[in-house]
């Protein structure tokens, strides 16, 4: 072939795509565990969107881009009286969602929290239930839900399993666009060729950076890019199913895919890989693994891999608490993806930096023996120079072995120990917590405490007699399955 020219054969879709379509399309769920996991994500995953709505920071973004838009079938925000088009409706929910960095997480090569991907599918399922009913047709129920978030979880976290887009820069709601954008299109009734479609325009749409998550930027758009991911895909999938055609080497097209373009680089040195390494890496094929895996916050609103920090911490609290100001030095012992991410130090400019800061998460529960969400405002921060004075006094070193068994697939713990050294030389017992309470290891322990969250949350919202329904509906299994999709979410609205 002439240098002057390119070779115009068009190829086939690329095979990390055709995989995700017919894993979308084909596999059954059959698992009890994923669909009990599921319904439980459900739970904590809205009532972590209805505390969002206490902080006027986040409640500023919600509503229609023009006031007064009135949308039939629209899909509503729980929590609120707003019925909106289903993409900003998925940019509302992702939003309140994760506005408090609350809800479930999942650590590999990559992070993410894939129950973000909950924007795109509550919203899409509650417009097309409506819309449904409107024509004499069944509504969908929350069975379909529950699915789809398996599945979205599933695709957001096994591509991350070994795949790192932080170590080239980009932010990890790339997986949630990517996600979103399968199962919605999906639930819009998709044929093979136009979900092809749909997930080619995500991964050539253009991608978010890292850098509003990290020293010296880190700020409240962290709270907000995952629902402007998962509406972006519902965006994506809605254009794929008005027949727009599909760019089948999204990802491997020399030069111009993808792999090319944003995964070339494999660390901050800026080293390039060879061109065929230029490639997602697969251990596994795309079944339950994740929901049944997934981590969820529980005891604490903060960034998941300083949870273990903070309940060491919360257990040191009662033989530190009258001897602040005789601290010497703080040793927190940490795993290397911590200390990338989190460990800063350095005056800290708002809530979102706060609570991306491992030294802040551990300084408060220290003292305090608890971490909330108010925790992180200015006025909390401001009013306690003890936090700050603490801050200064710790030490982060790396356990080896942490890192390791962080990636062991058999262990992903998420290890820290904090020990607290006094100026007269006496020091605290050294608390190692390796397994957070919302780990599958505890789940007979988490569970009982995530429902008591999710109770908690409720109650910030609604009155008493309509938690308790939500409630009993939440934790029944078979009836929530079976419920329409639309009367499940009426329950939600103000």
């Amino acid at each position: 072939m002439s240098a002057t020219v390119e070779s115009n054969i068009r190829p086939d879709y690329d095979e990390e795509l055709q995989k995700i379509a017919d894993y979308v399309l084909d596999y059954k769920i059959d698992s009890d565990e994923a669909l009990d996991t599921a319904r439980n994500c459900l739970m904590d995953t809205l009532g972590c969107g209805l505390l969002a709505l206490r902080f006027p920071e986040c409640t500023k973004h919600l509503g229609p881009l023009v006031e007064g838009t009135v949308v039939p079938h629209g899909a509503r925000v729980p929590g609120t009286s707003f019925r909106l088009d289903p993409v900003k409706a998925a940019w509302d929910i992702g939003a309140i969602v994760r506005w408090l960095d609350y809800n479930d997480t999942w650590l590999a090569a990559e992070w993410g929290h894939p129950s973000d991907n909950l924007g795109g599918i509550l919203a899409v399922a509650d417009h097309l239930s409506q819309k449904r009913v409107a024509e004499g047709e069944a509504p969908l129920t929350m069975r379909a839900v529950l699915e789809a978030m398996i599945m979205a979880h599933e695709i957001q976290g096994v591509i991350a399993l070994e795949n790192s887009f932080n170590r080239v820069g980009l932010d990890h709601v790339v997986l949630v666009k990517v996600a979103t954008t399968a199962v919605t299109a999906k639930l819009m009734g998709a044929n093979r060729e136009q979900l092809l479609s749909a997930l080619s325009h995500a991964w050539v749409d253009g991608q978010s950076l890292r850098t509003y998550r990290h020293a010296p930027n880190a700020g409240s758009r962290k709270s907000w890019a995952a629902g402007d991911a998962t509406s972006r895909g519902v965006r994506l999938a809605d254009i794929a199913l008005r027949g727009e055609m599909g760019i089948p080497g999204a990802l491997s097209a020399p030069q111009w895919g993808f792999y090319d373009v944003l995964f070339s680089k494999t660390n901050k040195d800026q080293q390039i890989k060879p061109e065929g390494e230029r490639k997602f890496s697969f251990s596994q094929d795309y079944d339950t693994y994740v929901m049944e895996n997934v981590l969820f916050k529980i005891s604490f609103p903060a960034e998941f891999h300083s949870q273990t920090a903070c309940e060491a911490a919360v257990m040191l609290h009662p033989q530190v608490k009258d001897r602040l100001d005789e601290i010497d030095r703080i040793v927190i012992t940490t795993h290397e993806s911590a200390i990338r991410i989190i460990s800063k130090e350095g005056k800290l400019a708002n809530p979102a930096d706060r609570d991306h800061c491992l030294q802040y998460m551990t300084a408060v529960p220290l003292a305090f023996g608890n971490l909330v969400a108010e925790h992180y405002e200015d006025d909390f921060h401001e009013a306690h120079p003890i936090i700050d004075e603490l801050r200064a006094k710790m030490e982060v070193v790396e356990d080896e072995r942490y890192t390791r068994e962080y990636l062991e697939a058999d262990k992903r713990s998420i290890a820290n120990a904090i020990q607290v050294f006094f100026k007269d030389g006496s020091k605290t017992d050294r608390v190692e917590v390796e397994y957070p309470v919302g780990h599958r290891r505890r789940r007979d322990e988490g569970i009982p405490l995530l429902e008591d969250k999710f109770k908690a949350n409720l109650a910030t919202r609604f009155p008493l007699g309509r938690c308790e329904q939500i409630f009993a509906l939440c934790t029944d299994q078979a009836k929530l399955e079976e419920t329409p999709v639309q009367r499940f979410v009426d329950l939600f609205v103000i």
